[in-house]
């Protein structure tokens, strides 16, 4: 009566599938099998139940104030910088969406500090970069054809 209290909604016959299989490909001394049946039986019986709740994180530095003007600091660790997508990938192992997802920010959340950014953007304009051909030059080491009319 007793153990079937114990093996109550756990398929007898599947624990000793489990522990046959097992003992025939291992070497195991008698006394190490009542341990074995006991540590397959609760396994089996964890099955389907109530998965562990994730642990809470909890940010080195509040969300508001790990955006400043020249730098941004990780959430995770305190590390200050102007960019974290590097720090992200080779210390967390994250990338930027992911750490995004991580601790619930939007998407438009800054992974870059405010004033690098801005000097990039400056830099980029000044060199012409993402206009395209606008000025309608020919390219370079070509001449226009003649037109034959």
């Amino acid at each position: 009566m007793a153990a079937e209290a114990r093996n109550q909604g756990v398929a007898p016959h599947l624990v000793a599938k489990i522990i046959a299989s097992y003992v025939s490909h291992h070497n195991l001394t008698p006394d190490q099998i009542p341990e074995l049946i006991t540590s397959v039986h609760r396994s089996i019986q964890g099955l389907g139940g109530a998965a562990e709740q994730p642990e809470t994180l909890i940010p080195a530095v509040s969300v508001r104030r790990s955006v400043q003007r020249d730098a941004v600091t990780c959430l995770d660790c305190g590390w200050r910088g102007k960019m974290l997508r590097r720090h992200l990938t080779t210390q967390h192992g994250l990338s930027g969406d992911e750490y995004l997802k991580r601790w619930n920010l939007p998407g438009d959340h800054p992974l870059t500090a405010p004033s690098y950014s801005a000097q990039r953007s400056t830099l980029a304009k000044e060199l012409g970069l993402g206009r395209g051909n606008r000025n309608n030059k020919p390219a370079r080491g070509r001449r226009p054809r003649a037109s034959v009319d």
